[in-house]
C-alpha cells in the first residue's frame, strides 16, 4: 500500500493488479491497472512444481519514482519483474497505466516467493532493499541499487546475515550533510549459541551509510559500513531474569518535526512456544546512534564468548560514512583504507544492544487470544500533552486503538484501551495500515480487501461530559453540548467549553458527576423485560469504556442489594445472564459502572417472571378470544419444539423494549393488514387493558371494547 497525499490516491499492488483508490472514500472511483504473468512464466512456474495461485504476479513493491510516474515489482511466477506506472502529474489526470513497453528483469528488487519477506525505500533515486535474491531463498542481502553503482552484503557471510526475517527500512538523516545520512533496516535473524549448540532469534536494526558505494581493493561493491546490533524488548522479572520478546513483527518510524529525530515504535512477538505474549516497545535515534558509536562485538575463536572489543579502532571509524563529518578527508567509501574495511568486515555487530524507551515496554498483551500483527501510530496533540495513539492490527480482523501513558513518580506505564474496531466481515490478518493525519483517515489491508476508518468517532461517546470525559480519547473533547472532535488551542471556536483530561480521566472534577460511594440512584429510563420460569433470560448492559467495572444492583422495597454471581447467574460483557429463571428473581435491576470513581447509570430493568404453565396456557388459546387479543393465536405451535422456538421469539422481542405488551406485539409481528388498520383505532384503550391485566386486575373491572372489535 503507497499513500499520496498529493494525488489523493492509495495505491495498492495485488494479485496481477494495481489499484487506484480514493483517499475520500476507497469504495468509489477507483482504477485499476492488469499486470499478469506471461503464458510462458506461468507455464514454467508450474513445472518447478509450484502450485497455480503461486504463478501470478504479486506485487511486492511499490514506490514513487517521479512526479508522473511509480517504479513496481512484482514475484512475476517466480520469476521476478519491474515496470513504471503512469499515475499522472495532477490529480484530475486521473491516470493509471502500466508501461507495458519497458517490463525489465526485477531480480534483486522483489522476491521469488510470495510469501518471502521484502522491504525497501526510496531515497534520491536509489533504492535501499532487503530481500532473498534467488529461487530456493539461500542469498539473503541488503542492497542498494542506482543508476552508477550497486551495493551489498557479503554473500554466504552468516556473520552479517543469518537467515533474516526482514521487516522495515527507512532513511534517517544524522545531520544536515546529505552524505552523512544512515539507512536503517529492522529485521530478525538466528544467533547460534556456542555453549548449547542451538540458535536463538534476536530482533536486529542494521545500518548502513547512503552514499555507501564499496571499496576499491576490498569488499568491492560491498558495504563497507555495514552494523548491525540487538534491538531488546523485554519485562524485567524476579531474580533479574527478563522475559524477552525477540519475534520483530512489524516497525513503524513515527517523524516529528526535527526529522533526525524520529521515535521507533517496534512490536514484538514471542518466540517460545510454551508462551505467547506481545510487546511494544519505543527506541529513541539518541540510543540507537550511541550503541553504534560504542563498542564493537569481539570474540577470539569459535568457542570464546562474545566480549567488547577493547584494541585498536582504525581511523576512520568503522561503519562510518564518507562526509564532512569525518574531516572531509575522503570524498567516497572507496578511498577507505584497507585497514578499516577489514575491521568492519570482521566486527559487524555492536556489542552494546538498544535498550527502549523507559527500559521496558510501553504495552503489553500476554493472553494469547490473538496475535498482533501491524502497528501504526499517531501523534496527537491534547488538552494536558501529546500522547501517542497506537494501532494494532491483528490476525481477526480487529484493529486496537490504544494509548500509553508513563507516570515518572512511579515508573510505571499504564495502557488505556480506547476502541476495537472490526474492519472486515470475515476474520482475516491484517497486512498494513496506514494514517493520513491530513484527512484524519486510517487505512487497513489484508488479503480480503481495504478498508478505511476515521481515526476517532467522538459521538460515539455520547452526549454527556463524564463519558466523554472517561473515555480518554485525545481526539476528542466535550465542548459544552457533545463529544466532538478536539482542536489545539487557536483552531477551536468553543475552547471555553471544552472538557477532557486524558491523563487522569477525572470526570468528576470535569464534569458534574456522581461518586462511588454517592447512595443517589442516577435516573435511566426503565425497561419492562419478560422471562419464563425455568428458562433463560438476558438482561443487556453493555458499559462504554473498557476499562468501566459493571456492577448489577437488585431493588427490593427501599434496599438495594448487589446481584451475587454464581452458576446459575452469570456477568458476560452483554448483560445478565439467568440461566435457570425463579419466581424470586423478579424485581428491578439497575447496572452500574464504575470508572475513575465516577459511577453512571447505565440501564434499569424491571424483570417478571412468568409461569411457565400461564405461558403455555396463552399459546393454545382460541382466536375467538372475546376481547380480540392475542392474534397471533391462530398460528398455535404444532409441537414442544416449536412452542421452544416460539417462546423464545416471543421473549427476545418483548425484551427488546419496542412493544408495550402482548397485544402489541402480536398486531404488529402476526395481525393481516386489514386487522392491524381495524385494531388502529382503540390503540390507546388496548395498550390501557394490557397495563390493567400486567397489574392483575380481574377481567370484570377491565374497560369493554367496542362490540365490532371483538374477535378480531
Amino acid at each position: 500500500m503507497l499513500l499520496d497525499e498529493y494525488q489523493e490516491r492509495l495505491f495498492i499492488g495485488g494479485r496481477d493488479v494495481l489499484y487506484s483508490l480514493s483517499l475520500d472514500r476507497v469504495s468509489v472511483d477507483h482504477r485499476e491497472a492488469f499486470w499478469p504473468s506471461t503464458d510462458t512464466q506461468v507455464e514454467e512456474c508450474l513445472m518447478k512444481g509450484r502450485e497455480q495461485a503461486e504463478c501470478a504476479n504479486y506485487i511486492k513493491l511499490l514506490h514513487h519514482y517521479n512526479k508522473t510516474h511509480l517504479l513496481a515489482c512484482g514475484t512475476g511466477a517466480f520469476d521476478p519483474v519491474c515496470a513504471f506506472v503512469r499515475v499522472g502529474r495532477w490529480p484530475e489526470d486521473k491516470v493509471l497505466r502500466l508501461e507495458a513497453d519497458h517490463v525489465e528483469n526485477g531480480r534483486g528488487r522483489s522476491p521469488f516467493d510470495p510469501n518471502g519477506s521484502c522491504v525497501s525505500t526510496l531515497s534520491r533515486g536509489e533504492l535501499y532493499v532487503a530481500l532473498y535474491t534467488d529461487y530456493w531463498e539461500n542469498d539473503s542481502l541488503l542492497c542498494r541499487l542506482g543508476n552508477s553503482s550497486y551495493t551489498r552484503t557479503e554473500r554466504n557471510d552468516k556473520q552479517q546475515l543469518n537467515e533474516p526475517k526482514f521487516v522495515g527500512s527507512a532513511v534517517i538523516p544524522d545531520n544536515d550533510d546529505e552524505d552523512d545520512d544512515k539507512v536503517y533496516f529492522f529485521f530478525t535473524e538466528k544467533v547460534p549459541d556456542a555453549e548449547s549448540g542451538n540458535s536463538a532469534v534476536y530482533a536486529r536494526i542494521g545500518r548502513v551509510c547512503a552514499n555507501d558505494v564499496g571499496g576499491r581493493r576490498m569488499l568491492v561493491n560491498k558495504w563497507t559500513s555495514f552494523l548491525k546490533t540487538r534491538l531488546i524488548c523485554s519485562v524485567p522479572g524476579p531474580s533479574g531474569i527478563d522475559t524477552h520478546f525477540d519475534e520483530l513483527e512489524d516497525v513503524f518510524v513515527l517523524t516529528k518535526k526535527d526529522e533526525k529525530d524520529p521515535e521507533i515504535f517496534g512490536l514484538f512477538g514471542t518466540t517460545s512456544n510454551v508462551f505467547r505474549g506481545y510487546a511494544v516497545c519505543v527506541y529513541g535515534m539518541d540510543d540507537i546512534r550511541a550503541v553504534f558509536s560504542g563498542p564493537y562485538s569481539h570474540r577470539e575463536g569459535p568457542e570464546h564468548r562474545w566480549s567488547p572489543f577493547t584494541g585498536r579502532v582504525p581511523f576512520p571509524r568503522p561503519g562510518s560514512c564518507a562526509s564532512r563529518v569525518n574531516g572531509g578527508t575522503f570524498s567516497s567509501s572507496r578511498d577507505f583504507p584497507d585497514e578499516a574495511l577489514r575491521f568492519v568486515r570482521d566486527h559487524p555487530t555492536m556489542f552494546q544492544p538498544v535498550l527502549p524507551l523507559h527500559r521496558r515496554p510501553v504495552l503489553l498483551q500476554t493472553d494469547g487470544e490473538r496475535r498482533l500483527t501491524q502497528i501504526a501510530v499517531d501523534r496527537v496533540e491534547a488538552e494536558d500533552g501529546h500522547y501517542d495513539v497506537l494501532f494494532l492490527g491483528t490476525d481477526s480482523s480487529v484493529v486496537l486503538k490504544v494509548i500509553t501513558i508513563y507516570n515518572k513518580e512511579t515508573d510505571t506505564m499504564e495502557e488505556v484501551l480506547l476502541e476495537e474496531l472490526q474492519v472486515f466481515k470475515v476474520p482475516v490478518p491484517i497486512t498494513e495500515i496506514l494514517i493520513s493525519s491530513k484527512r484524519q483517515q486510517l487505512y487497513v489491508g489484508s488479503e480480503f480487501g481495504v478498508s478505511q476508518v476515521r481515526l476517532h468517532q467522538c459521538d460515539l461517546y455520547g452526549p454527556a461530559c463524564a463519558d466523554c470525559c472517561l473515555a480518554r480519547d485525545p481526539y476528542c473533547a466535550w465542548d459544552g453540548l457533545t463529544c466532538s472532535r478536539y482542536y489545539p488551542s487557536g483552531l477551536n471556536s468553543k475552547r471555553r467549553f471544552r472538557r477532557q483530561d486524558i491523563r487522569h480521566g477525572n470526570a468528576i472534577q470535569q464534569c458534574s458527576g456522581l461518586h462511588i460511594k454517592g447512595e443517589h440512584w442516577e435516573k435511566a429510563d426503565e425497561r419492562l423485560a419478560f422471562g419464563v420460569e425455568s428458562n433463560s433470560t438476558l438482561l443487556e448492559c453493555s458499559p462504554r469504556s473498557p476499562q468501566a467495572q459493571v456492577l448489577w444492583f437488585k431493588r427490593s422495597g427501599s434496599s438495594k442489594d448487589e446481584v451475587v454471581t454464581d452458576d446459575r447467574v452469570i456477568k458476560t460483557a452483554h448483560g445478565l445472564l439467568f440461566l435457570h429463571l425463579r419466581k424470586t428473581d423478579a424485581g428491578t435491576y439497575r447496572c452500574l459502572t464504575v470508572e475513575r470513581g465516577f459511577v453512571h447509570v447505565l440501564a434499569t430493568h424491571v424483570l417478571e417472571v412468568l409461569q411457565e404453565e400461564r405461558v403455555g396456557e396463552l399459546s393454545h388459546r382460541a382466536t375467538s378470544d372475546r376481547h380480540g387479543r392475542l392474534c397471533l393465536l391462530s398460528v398455535p405451535p404444532q409441537s414442544p419444539k416449536d412452542s421452544k422456538v416460539w417462546f423464545k421469539e416471543l421473549h427476545q422481542l418483548l425484551d427488546s423494549g419496542t412493544f408495550h405488551g402482548v397485544e402489541e406485539y402480536c398486531e404488529k409481528v402476526w395481525c393481516s393488514e386489514r386487522k392491524r388498520k381495524r385494531l388502529q383505532s382503540i390503540q390507546p384503550r388496548w395498550k390501557y387493558s394490557s397495563a390493567l391485566e400486567r397489574q392483575g386486575r380481574p377481567r370484570g373491572d377491565r374497560p369493554r371494547l367496542p362490540r365490532h372489535t371483538r374477535g378480531s
